[in-house]
Parts: structure tokens; C-alpha cells; sequence
């Protein structure tokens, strides 16, 4: 799912890597990519970025800047925010976007509309809170992108876990735009990634968070409106690129 986690690659995934221009082959490529890291005795590869969209009322015209910032640096997905819409202004806004990702070969995963994934050509969705994604596994599984976040309890966690969730996100705002400190982000982070296999997305609001939550365990690093609202989008997110690799190890 997100192409973010570089681990050894098996037979079946180099198969689906090779597919070309097959539309359910790549969604199953993204979905094995992002459901899987490596195993603790393999090296552990850097983080990946996934980057987070404003509300997008005009996709057209957000169409060029996305595809600055996907040139920027290596993006493994984009969640991709819509503005309130009707069902077919809604579906024609992913559709301009779809194209852009595409030729980078980067997921395109939906926040909240599971609903449009099919008929809009995305890769998945991002669904805040356990009962919403639980509800939405249907429309989703097996061949499309299940992302799961808003999960305030380990609890939630772990339920999302066993209904096979590709990824769980920690840290994003709320609807209000409040989120949890840092420091409970961070824990959250080493918690999962010392316990289970799903991979993991720390939600980063600044520059500084990027290498501690790569530090912890994070798999990839989701970056939202700070990105935006910067006069320049590629090099912040060229520095954030350069902020996830990991320190080496000498044994």
C-alpha cells in the first residue's frame, strides 16, 4: 500500500511490481507494501513520507501543486481531504487527482470516503476511529488500501489490527484540530512498533517531530497543512525527506 517500507521483496510482490499497467495488480502491490514490515532480525529500512492534503475544493488547480511536491522528494502516499461536495463534484475531484499519482506510483488514499473509492480509481481509505473503519472494511477489502486512525485508546489499536488494517495512524488532529502531546505520540509510536506487524503512521506537525517518530519505530511519517501554508512546499518536504534516515548501526 504504501511503498514506504523497503523491505526484502518476496516472489509474489515482485510479480505484482512487474504488472504493468494493471489496475488491480498495482492496488494489491500498495496493500502488500503497506500491511508488511520487516521482520526485527532484518535491517530496518528508513521511513517513508505520506503527505496529507488541505480540503480540496479546485483539484484541477491543486493538481499542478501536488505534482511539485510529489517531485520534491519520495512520497509513499498522498490522503487526499475533500471539501463538502455533491457525490459527483466529489468523484471528478479524485479523478484529477488520480493521474498525478499514478505517474509516481504513489497511493492515493481518501480521508473518510470509502464510498468513492472504487468509482473515483483510488487506492484506498483512511478512516478515523474504530467503527468507522470497521464499517467501511467492506467496501474496501480485499483489493483496496484500509487505513485506520483516530484511535485514542491501545485498545482501539489492537482491534484494528486484528480487522486487518494496512496501516494505523497516530497523532493526526481531530475535527477540531487538536491531537495528543507529543510525548504520548511517541510512545504510542515505540509501542506498536516494538509489539506489532501493521505498519505504522506518526503524524508530524513540524519539522523537529520528523526524526524522533522515525527514531521510534514510525514506518511512515504524515505530514499536513504546515507543508501547505509554506511559501515553498518542495523544500520543506525536501527537508523532511532528509530528516527520516536513520542513524546507522555498527555491530
Amino acid at each position: 500500500m504504501l511503498a514506504a517500507v523497503r523491505r526484502p521483496v518476496h516472489a509474489a510482490e515482485q510479480r505484482l511490481a512487474l504488472t504493468p499497467g494493471h489496475l488491480s495488480a498495482g492496488l494489491r502491490y500498495h496493500a502488500e507494501i503497506m500491511r508488511s514490515r520487516p521482520k526485527m532480525a532484518d535491517p530496518r529500512a528508513a521511513p517513508r513520507l505520506y503527505l496529507v492534503t488541505p480540503r480540496i475544493v479546485d483539484a484541477a488547480a491543486f493538481a499542478d501543486d501536488l505534482a511539485d511536491a510529489l517531485g520534491a522528494a519520495d512520497i509513499a502516499a498522498v490522503l487526499l481531504r475533500l471539501a463538502d461536495g455533491d457525490e459527483r463534484a466529489l468523484i471528478n475531484r479524485v479523478k484529477a487527482i488520480v493521474p498525478v499519482t499514478q505517474a509516481k506510483d504513489v497511493a492515493l488514499i481518501l480521508d473518510g470516503r470509502a464510498d468513492l473509492v472504487a468509482r473515483a480509481g483510488a487506492d484506498g481509505a483512511h478512516l478515523s476511529g474504530i467503527d468507522n473503519f470497521s464499517a467501511a472494511l467492506g467496501r474496501l477489502k480485499p483489493d483496496r488500501i484500509a487505513g485506520a486512525g483516530g484511535l485514542t485508546t491501545r485498545h482501539d489499536a489492537m482491534l484494528a489490527a486484528e480487522a486487518d488494517a494496512d496501516y494505523v495512524m497516530f497523532g493526526e488532529p481531530d475535527a477540531t484540530g487538536r491531537r495528543p502531546s507529543f510525548a504520548a505520540i511517541e510512545e504510542r509510536v515505540a509501542w506498536w512498533a516494538e509489539v506489532f506487524e501493521p505498519p505504522c503512521v506518526a503524524f508530524a506537525a513540524q519539522l523537529d517531530e520528523i526524526a524522533l517518530f522515525a527514531a521510534a519505530g514510525a514506518d511512515f511519517v504524515a505530514l499536513g497543512d504546515w507543508v501547505w501554508i509554506d511559501s515553498n512546499p518542495q523544500n520543506v518536504l525536501a527537508n523532511a525527506a532528509q530528516r527520516l534516515s536513520l542513524p546507522e548501526t555498527t555491530g
